[in-house]
Parts: structure tokens; C-alpha cells; sequence
């Protein structure tokens, strides 16, 4: 038995070696036993708080604060060991587990904690926040994930300069393919916190009209009035003139009567004046801007000019109200006894005498 013990591998006693995995299989029991008592017990304090917080960081620091007990036994493990032949390599291989530890546990924090995100994207634009979330968690982990692997190369003596000056490069020609797109994250970006338009709303923009059906990182989408769908880049929108027809608060009705030279002075003077009453007691009409007036001797009528708003905004309910007024006022002039006249014209002709005749 003594023999056996005394049996070197590598320069190394094999009791070391036995004591060495001992001391592993401790650190591993120890992490079972951190779980079952320390870690459970944990969790029924932090489940009895009014705060999810300290639930968020114990689910954060669990998987990783096991595997640092176990590299803890592996660290005295091979301090143990001290075999000079394999020292060099057996720490780099724990500062690489150290390294994937603390960027583990920051991966982890970023998932935990991407309801920050949700909570600030949702005050640009209601109704996007997932997208805006999982864009920007996205891009964090890919970062943590980029700096975790170039720190472990660093740690095994690999050059990462020329890499991260490849990187660089790689990065510029991404750049100049990608263009287009990071246009359109950008156009986004400006959308989401200009909030110019929301799901659901009538737009008008140089490019397309109809109704917003969803906004996403890369385009818009507009349903148009014929039903089709439009997909515009944001970078595109977001550098265009936008009406929002949606956020009119009352919308406009202008039009021009024209009625016949035949129409004397009291027939003027009470259609004026019964359209302007019609107006003004008409329950879809808005009060505060109502004009009606006898503006212009035309052509071939006597026209009125009429310009006020309806209270609705919504596209069926402003032509109903429109033909209940144009139903109105022709009552109105026929009341009257006046005509509502029509482009035309006199012919005159005038007989000349006899004697000036050839």
C-alpha cells in the first residue's frame, strides 16, 4: 500500500493526487449542502419581502456562487498538487472558470433585470416595449459574451489586439453593408421617442396613406384604405412629413354656395342668416368656428363662403354629418325660393337696322 503511495506520475505522489480529488469531491458536497441549507433558507427570507429585487439577485448570483465553491476546491486542489509541470496550465484553466464565472454572472444579470428596460421603453411608445427590450438585452449579452471570450484568450496569452483590430475592420465593413439598416434603427429610435403616430392611427406621408398596423425595429407597416399593406423603412418615415389625420381634435368642412343673380337682397339675407343658426344648433357641428358669409360676386353665381368643423374625426361619421348638412341647406334656399346657379353663360344678340344692312 505504501508503494502505491509513494508511486510518482508526472513528479506527483499518487497520495497527493488521492488528497487532491478529495479535496474536489469536498467542494462538491460543500455546493450541494450550500444549496439545500444556505441557498433554500435564502430564498424563504427573500420570498416574505414586499420587493422582488432580492429574489432577482439571489436567482442572479445561485448557479454561479455553486460553481465558485467548486473552483475554490479545484484552487486548493492543485495548490496541492504543486506539480510544477502542469501549474501553468492548471491555473490558466481556473482563471478561465473565474473569467466564465463573473461573465456568467453578468449575463444572467442582464435577463433578470431586462424589466428595466421594458419599463423605459414603454415611456416612448406604448405598445413596443418588448421589441425595444429584446433589441437592447440582445445587445448586451452579445457585448458581455464578446468581452468574456476576449478576456479568457487574454488570460492564456493569446495577442487579442490583432483580433479586436480585425474586429475593427470587419466592423467597418459591416458597417458600410449594413448601412441601410442601421438607418433604419435609427429611424426607429426617432419614432419611438417623437411618437409622431401609434398603432391604430390615419397617416399621410409622401410615400403612402392608410391606416399604422404595426411599428417594428426595421419598418413600418401601413394597412391602406385599398387593403394592402405597406411596408415602409423607418428610416424613410422618419425623414418624411407626417399627418396624423387621428389626432385632429374636430375636422373641416369647407365649401363655397353658389346661387343664382336672380337671388334679391332678402332672400340673401335670410339664407345667411338661417344657415348660421342651422350651424350653430347643429349637435355634430363644433361652436367655436362658424363662417358664413357673401363673399364674392363670381362668374356666373352669387357664391357664399362656409367654413366650420365637425366634432367627430372618425371618416363615416364626418360624411354623415357632411350630407345632413348639405341636406340642410338645400331645404334652406329652397325655403327661400332661391336656386343654386351653375357655370353659364348670355348670349346676347342685337338686330342691327335695314339701312345699315348690306
Amino acid at each position: 500500500m505504501q508503494d502505491i503511495l509513494d508511486y510518482t506520475l508526472f513528479g506527483v505522489k499518487a497520495v497527493d493526487i488521492i488528497i487532491s480529488i478529495g479535496i474536489i469531491f469536498v467542494a462538491y458536497f460543500s455546493k450541494v449542502q450550500l444549496s439545500k441549507i444556505v441557498i433554500t433558507s435564502m430564498k424563504k427570507i427573500t420570498s416574505k419581502t414586499k420587493t422582488t429585487l432580492d429574489d432577482k439577485f439571489l436567482n442572479i448570483i445561485e448557479p454561479p456562487l455553486k460553481l465558485s465553491i467548486l473552483l475554490i476546491g479545484i484552487y486548493f486542489a492543485i495548490e496541492w498538487l504543486n506539480a510544477a509541470i502542469f501549474k501553468n496550465i492548471l491555473y490558466n484553466i481556473e482563471k478561465t472558470l473565474v473569467t466564465f464565472v463573473i461573465f456568467w454572472t453578468m449575463y444572467r444579470a442582464v435577463n433578470e433585470f431586462a424589466f428595466i428596460f421594458n419599463r423605459f421603453s414603454s415611456k416612448l411608445s406604448k405598445g413596443l416595449s418588448e421589441d425595444i427590450a429584446n433589441f437592447v438585452t440582445k445587445f448586451l449579452k452579445s457585448v458581455i459574451i464578446i468581452i468574456g471570450i476576449m478576456t479568457i484568450l487574454d488570460g492564456w496569452g493569446i495577442n487579442v489586439s490583432a483580433f479586436v483590430a480585425s474586429l475593427g475592420l470587419v466592423g467597418m465593413a459591416f458597417a458600410l453593408a449594413a448601412k441601410d439598416t442601421t438607418a433604419n434603427l435609427f429611424g426607429s429610435l426617432v419614432i419611438f421617442s417623437d411618437k409622431p403616430f401609434e398603432k391604430g392611427d390615419w397617416v399621410l406621408t409622401p410615400d403612402v396613406e392608410g391606416t399604422i398596423e404595426s411599428i417594428g425595429i426595421r419598418s413600418t407597416r401601413v394597412r391602406t384604405f385599398a387593403q394592402a399593406l405597406v411596408s415602409v423603412p423607418n428610416a424613410i418615415i422618419a425623414n418624411s412629413a407626417i399627418t396624423n389625420w387621428s389626432k385632429m381634435g374636430k375636422r373641416r368642412i369647407k365649401m363655397r354656395l353658389g346661387l343664382t343673380y336672380s337671388t334679391n337682397t332678402i332672400q340673401m339675407e335670410n339664407i345667411l342668416k338661417e344657415l348660421r343658426e342651422m350651424l350653430k344648433n347643429h349637435p355634430d357641428i363644433h361652436p367655436d368656428t362658424i363662417m358664413v358669409y357673401f363673399d364674392e360676386f363670381s362668374d356666373s353665381s352669387l357664391s357664399l363662403f362656409c367654413y366650420f368643423f365637425t366634432k367627430t374625426t372618425i371618416w363615416a361619421e364626418f360624411l354623415q354629418v357632411k350630407e345632413n348638412i348639405n341636406l340642410e341647406i338645400m331645404k334652406i334656399v329652397e325655403k327661400n325660393n332661391a336656386s343654386f346657379a351653375f357655370p353659364s353663360q348670355s348670349l346676347y344678340i342685337e338686330s342691327m337696322p335695314k339701312n345699315e344692312m348690306i
